[in-house]
């Protein structure tokens, strides 16, 4: 069994003075993707994480404490990609792919569009090229988890309140529908395959004491490959989790 979670940590090096590597310690996933890293690697201490027995690929943005991923993961991949292939985005460290011998994975930090109209834009530019980059990987790959933060809610599960975010980013009707156009491209919602009923929130603002009234928005997501997804064993979320204003959402793969 394989164990991948996903977490936004909103600042690796805050998510470790409350605790994140106990956590990891204990939680021992295979495979955890980290999304907002906020550092280059050389300004954290991963001492310990590798001592986990980790190998860890890290891909910084630019900008110093901005966005940024990385990957820590047991088994050693057989190749890495850093960034997408777009000099804009790829600055803002949004994209890292690692193949391993049976499956890919990739963890991506979608932009948000909450800053107003150009970073909606530039959020909807990124939008159309992951779809098109993972429709091209398709072509050669057929086992591919597409995992991160992708800052948009599904449905109307999957926020709170649904009717108070009409017209809000993250939740308008054509970046809902992107991922209804995601999912027919052949890819399942991993946590959707197991709680098809759920409001589970992955992500919940900082304001107004939202977490403790569970006040939240799913925006963090598996997305699973339909030929992989035969390999699913289950999929949940760890609201519990409190790093960050994210907590970690996870897949088990069989095998």
């Amino acid at each position: 069994m394989k164990k991948i979670i996903s977490y936004n940590v909103n600042g690796i090096r805050a998510a470790i003075r409350k605790g994140f590597v106990d956590w990891l310690r204990d939680e021992k996933p295979d495979i955890i993707q980290l999304q907002e890293v906020k550092a280059f690697q050389e300004q954290v201490d991963v001492h310990e994480i590798e001592e986990l027995g980790y190998t860890i690929y890290w891909f910084a943005a630019e900008k110093r404490g901005y966005s940024g991923v990385a990957t820590f993961t047991k088994e050693k991949p057989v190749s890495v990609q850093y960034g997408i292939g777009n000099d804009f985005f790829d600055a803002e460290g949004r994209f890292l792919r690692l193949d391993f011998e049976d499956f890919t994975v990739i963890n991506s930090y979608f932009p948000s569009g909450t800053t107003g109209t150009i970073r909606q834009e530039k959020k909807e530019e990124y939008l159309d090229i992951v779809a098109d980059y993972c429709s091209e990987l398709q072509k050669t790959k057929t086992n591919i988890l597409l995992s991160g933060d992708f800052n948009i809610c599904h449905t109307e599960k999957d926020i709170h309140h649904p009717e108070r975010h009409k017209g809000v980013s993250g939740f308008l009707p054509h970046e809902r529908v992107w991922i209804d156009s995601f999912l027919s491209q052949g890819f399942v919602d991993s946590f959707r395959q197991f709680h098809t009923e759920d409001d589970a929130y992955s992500w919940w603002s900082y304001r107004a004491g939202s977490r403790k009234k569970n006040l939240g928005w799913r925006i963090d997501y598996h997305m699973v490959s339909s030929a992989l997804s035969h390999y699913m064993h289950d999929a949940y979320i760890l609201p519990q989790v409190v790093h960050s204003d994210h907590c970690p959402v996870v897949v088990e793969l069989e095998g």
